[in-house]
């Protein structure tokens, strides 16, 4: 059994931050998105994975690696130009060969793992397994539609009037009888979008009668690339993962509450801290209020600010930020004071959002 992994992608909607740095680097409570995916195919013991990757290839092995870190190996496969999840597995076939394969999403987190599918693919050795999951808005995706007797007979990108509340999530498995999809005179082509739909190869395996099981994932599931939707996946990740750990040093007047995280290095004076919370390494808090929900990264400095349901990435410095900042994402190196002087100074990117107080 093998593994693929898509990290490519523009990461449009998560701009400006995504204009110097891979969507699957974000930060979700202060692991990048990435390492979720990853993690979730190391547990399920596969020792080799490949990384589909775009012009962002330096920041992801810069990441991962080789894998060795891990004890597994990793191959990454380049995709110049993004057609599609079913074009991720089209230039995935040399890698694979004829090994069955799960397929995961790197911009998708399964709270529960993603054993339940895996393991229901092993034992009953279907030529394809398509997850599915409750979605109350399962019209914006995939979905799967059952005859009678509920058997999986068709997936639809985006029905307008979806027959069940079912999507189907990132995360695809198959053998290598997926593969003659891309060939012959019933070859799979481009849709109207001009992408390889993931959707039609399960159609094309339909359509030939190999057996297509669907099989619900439990949990919850977030696909974190929208701005509101990361600042979810984190609520949700601290809610269910934080667990307190202070390796830094806070003293006597700080007040922390709740399931807070504390790295390595990190100084927090006369502050309050609500959880969950999680501070990264080497990080300077003074006379200021973290609330639940917020991440900060490495070596950020906070001062006399107040901040709660937010991500702060790294080196990136709060000073007399007040009123209280909320449901915000703040990039890397990012400086954020207040001044004297009664007018707005900004320094902003492009597709930047910014909300004033009246």
């Amino acid at each position: 059994m093998k593994a693929i992994i898509a990290a490519g992608g523009k990461g449009t909607r998560l701009r400006p931050l995504t204009f110097s740095s891979n969507k699957h680097l974000i930060p979700i409570a202060n692991k990048p998105l990435l390492l979720y995916p990853f993690e979730n195919i190391v547990a399920l013991g596969i020792k080799q994975i490949g990384i589909i990757v775009n012009e962002t290839k330096p920041a992801i092995e810069n990441l991962l690696g080789d894998g060795s870190k891990w004890k597994v190996k990793i191959t990454y496969i380049d995709q110049p130009e993004a057609l599609g999840l079913g074009h991720v597995v089209k230039i995935s076939q040399k890698f694979l060969n004829k090994s069955p394969f799960v397929f995961h999403l790197g911009d998708n987190i399964f709270s529960q793992g993603i054993k339940e599918p895996y393991h229901h693919f092993i034992k009953h050795k279907p030529d394809a397994v398509l997850t599915v999951i409750k979605h109350p808005e399962n019209y914006r995706l995939g979905v799967p539609f059952f005859d009678d007797n509920g058997k999986l007979i068709e997936v639809v990108e985006k029905p307008e009037n979806p027959p069940n509340q079912f999507a189907a999530p990132g995360l695809y498995i198959f053998n290598h009888h997926v593969f003659e999809a891309f060939s012959g005179k019933d070859a799979v082509k481009p849709s109207a979008r001009g992408e390889y739909e993931i959707t039609d190869l399960y159609n094309y395996l339909l359509k030939k009668n190999y057996k297509v099981d669907a099989v619900e994932i439990k949990g919850e599931w977030r696909d974190p690339g929208k701005f509101d939707d990361s600042l979810e996946a984190n609520r949700l990740m601290l809610d269910l993962k934080l667990k307190t750990s202070i390796k830094g040093k806070v003293d006597k007047k700080t007040k922390i509450s709740g399931e807070v995280v504390v790295g390595k290095g990190s100084k927090v004076s006369n502050s309050q801290i609500i959880g969950p919370a999680i501070i990264g390494k080497n990080v300077v808090i003074k006379d200021s209020y973290i609330g639940p929900h917020t991440s900060i990264a490495d070596n950020c400095k906070i001062v006399n600010s107040e901040i709660e349901n937010s991500i702060v990435m790294q080196d990136s410095h709060l000073v007399d930020a007040r009123p209280r900042i909320e449901a915000s994402m703040i990039g890397k190196h990012a400086d954020i004071r207040t001044t004297q002087n009664p007018t707005y100074s900004f320094f902003i990117g492009d597709h930047c959002k910014i909300e004033l107080p009246e």
